[in-house]
């Protein structure tokens, strides 16, 4: 038997997650046995079915992480190699070889450090709700300096897109990595709201299904 208390320790997670999840894992036929205040235990003959995926499926997942590794920063490109690794590790043999010998690549070539470097930057200071100052010279050449609330990031093909709230502006605004000339995480956090916030970018810019 293994107590909540145990589990919740070894999982990081609160007693009352454990008890939910245990509660809904038995609801789904899963044979647990036990009850609070005992502990819990799971049949010794009862095995989870493996996670099985379509060919199209295997080579989707593969495509999608070689895109990561290209054009994403530094971080989630090492975070995409080793998904990838423990997915192969993990599929059938078939299926092995469609992930091993899929034709769909995206060549390294035009991603320079500088951008992945930005990249991890603003995907940190998005994660923990950081403000971003930024120097940021636009499409005429001309050279500011924001303080923005980093919301989302979008790929344009060969370009990430920063959309954020500008503290300048009052509103939301778009930022190319590319044209971004220096990034500082300042020491200030801030707080999504309805009318500020990555939901409201997509209706400010009519994208309502998003």
């Amino acid at each position: 038997m293994t107590t909540a208390a145990k589990l919740a320790e070894r999982l990081e997670v609160s007693e009352r997650t454990i008890y939910r999840d245990i509660r809904e894992l038995s609801l789904s036929g899963v044979p647990i046995e036990g009850e609070a205040g005992v502990g819990y235990r799971l049949s010794a003959h009862f095995d989870v079915p493996p996670l099985m995926f379509g060919a199209h499926e295997v080579e989707a997942l593969i495509a999608g992480m070689r895109l990561l590794k290209t054009w994403g920063g530094n971080a989630l490109a090492e975070a995409a190699e080793s998904a990838q690794e423990k997915l192969i590790a993990a599929l059938p043999r078939e299926r092995r070889i469609t992930a091993e010998t899929t034709r769909i690549f995206a060549p390294d070539f035009r991603n320079p450090s500088t951008i992945r470097v930005i990249f991890d930057q603003v995907h940190a200071a998005m994660i923990k709700c950081r403000v971003l100052r930024i120097d940021y010279t636009d499409e005429q050449s001309r050279h500011t300096q924001r303080d923005i609330q980093p919301l989302g990031l979008f790929f344009w093909g060969q370009v990430w897109v920063l959309a954020a709230w500008c503290e300048k502006r009052c509103d939301y605004r778009c930022f190319r990595l590319d044209r971004c000339q220096r990034i500082e995480m300042l020491k200030r956090f801030f707080t999504e709201s309805p009318e500020r916030s990555l939901n409201g970018f997509f209706k400010s810019v009519g994208a309502n299904d998003c």
